[in-house]
């Protein structure tokens, strides 16, 4: 069942022609394609209302429609492709007597030239507005969102750009590229272009704010003995002292290997987790046995006693 035009411009039954051109006009520079790129929706509620304002136009058709001699889905309900070829074709012409058509309105609205307007010069009432913005989601590893680069982007609206992405970026955060947007409607200026950032997992790293976490396996001779090991950084390898004695859970700190951003920079906390040799080892057993009768110690009392 069609929709009672009245309903679809927002107005009370049998309102005058004055109050449905009204209507139409602030309905049509709200949803006009041009000003809603790629919304199917706000294009669809276009198509309705001038669909509306076309039945409520025509004096005749309105007349008999407040009678209640047709309804909503009379024969001279227009058909739509698109808000111009209704205007083509609505009864022959742009105007109709006692109203304009629904392509003179918008011409008015956009200062297109051919369209009658209201009385005044069109020219003089461009319409302008800056253009929609775009958006775009962007996965980038988490070394490059810690060290910064650039990747080539091609956004839904096809164009193709490069983007910086600037050192310390995090996960969730929000690139906005000025000017890079749709295209503004007459003399307006573009949109902008939001690029949200989703940084994907490292198998070694963290972050923590502007620390760097990574754990960092040793052997047991590391471990008891100490030693001077090799441990990634953000930036490459660096020469690591673990001590004699350590422990796994115990954490060591690298000054000034974190994230940098904003004029500061974190640290790296590495965490030591002490590996046992994957194959079991008779002469480590062996050992152990004859040591841990000599010292036993217990590891387990800080705990607090059990539930």
């Amino acid at each position: 069942m069609a929709k009672d035009p009245y309903d679809v411009l927002g107005l009370k039954k049998g309102a005058g022609g004055d109050e449905v051109k009204k209507a139409y006009r602030a309905l049509a520079r709200k949803l006009h394609p041009d000003l809603n790129p790629g919304n199917r929706k706000a294009e669809d509620r276009f198509k309705e209302v001038s669909a509306a304002y076309d039945f409520l136009s025509d004096p005749d058709r309105k007349a008999r429609y407040d009678r209640g001699e047709i309804d909503a889905a009379g024969a001279e309900r227009p058909r739509w492709g698109g808000y111009r070829a209704y205007a083509e074709g609505a009864q022959g012409g742009k105007y109709r007597a006692g109203g304009f058509s629904a392509e003179d309105i918008i011409s008015e609205i956009f200062g297109r030239r051919g369209g009658r307007g209201f009385g005044a010069d069109t020219a003089e009432h461009e319409f302008s507005m800056r253009g929609a913005d775009a958006h775009y989601s962007l996965q980038i590893g988490f070394l490059e969102a810690a060290r910064g680069g650039s990747q080539r982007i091609t956004l839904p609206s096809g164009k193709s750009l490069e983007v910086r992405i600037p050192a310390g970026t995090e996960d969730g955060q929000t690139l906005r590229l000025k000017g890079q947007g749709n295209a503004g409607v007459g003399n307006g200026p573009p949109g902008d272009a939001f690029v949200e950032v989703k940084v994907a997992p490292h198998p070694h790293f963290t972050r923590k704010g502007l620390d760097v976490h990574l754990d960092l396996p040793v052997s047991l001779p590391e471990a008891v003995l100490g030693a001077k090991i090799a441990a990634p950084t953000i930036d490459g390898e660096v020469s690591l002292t673990v001590p004699a004695g350590a422990n796994t859970g115990s954490t060591l700190r690298l000054r000034g290997k974190g994230i940098a951003k904003g004029g500061k920079r974190g640290d790296q906390l590495v965490h030591l987790k002490v590996v046992l040799p994957e194959r079991p080892d008779p002469e480590l057993e062996a050992f152990l046995r004859r040591w841990s009768e000599a010292h036993p110690y217990d590891v387990r009392g800080k705990a607090g006693p059990g539930q």
